[in-house]
């Protein structure tokens, strides 16, 4: 795998001054250049952290994270943290100017869901950003290996316990792995436009290739 993984880490990027760094930087001033009004919105981002939004000093009046688990309460006043389905959002969240969403639409689970999702975002906010990985990008961006996503899922999981990259590097158990890889689903670019028909997809580049896809709505 020595080869592989050289070739992962080189288009990826595993150190601080790497490719996924720089990318999501260049994600950041570009959804400023989107939205030039973003300090002053409301915004809900779905699967959010604090750690991205305290990264940068240009951040929203208010800012609301959403997510499946319980978040770091320790925010500043600006940024609010809650727990709910981004597939079912609760009617007494209200309404808010965007709605943002990064790598979050391909672990919802199933079309199905992905629909509510999407239904979900263009209801809430009259604009929206919302950010996926692109299935044709050579590098599967959450096991890090080349062309994984186009493998069977049996050995996905096989190659996934003995990868030394990517988000479950640690990963040892077979069942677990199964798990794990059945979770993650990438889309193309039709499957995009189809959940968000009102949106322009945008393209994110990384070695003169499609590496990310966005849906905006301006």
């Amino acid at each position: 795998m020595g080869a592989y993984a050289r070739l992962s880490r080189r288009l990826v990027g595993m150190e601080g001054n790497s490719l996924s760094a720089r990318l999501r930087e260049r994600r950041w001033k570009s959804l400023l250049a989107t939205f030039p009004d973003l300090p002053s919105m409301r915004v809900i981002d779905i699967g959010g952290t604090q750690s991205f939004w305290k990264r940068h000093e240009e951040h929203p009046a208010h800012v609301t994270l959403v997510n499946l688990l319980p978040q770091d309460a320790s925010g500043p006043e600006w940024l609010e943290s809650i727990v709910a389905d981004a597939c079912n959002l609760p009617p007494e969240l209200g309404e808010f100017d965007l709605a943002l969403s990064n790598s979050v639409i391909e672990h919802v689970g199933g079309h199905w869901r992905r629909k509510q999702f999407a239904e979900g975002i263009r209801r809430i906010a009259p604009r929206y950003w919302v950010q996926t990985p692109y299935r044709y990008f050579p590098i599967e961006p959450h096991f890090v290996f080349p062309f994984f996503q186009h493998l069977p899922r049996s050995l996905q999981a096989r190659v996934a316990v003995a990868w030394p990259l990517g988000n479950y590097a640690g990963l040892r158990d077979y069942d677990a792995a199964v798990g794990h890889v059945q979770n993650i689903e990438l889309l193309g670019r039709a499957e995009m436009s189809r959940y968000f028909p009102d949106a322009d997809i945008l393209t994110e580049q990384a070695l003169g290739l499609t590496k990310a896809l966005i849906a905006v709505k301006r």
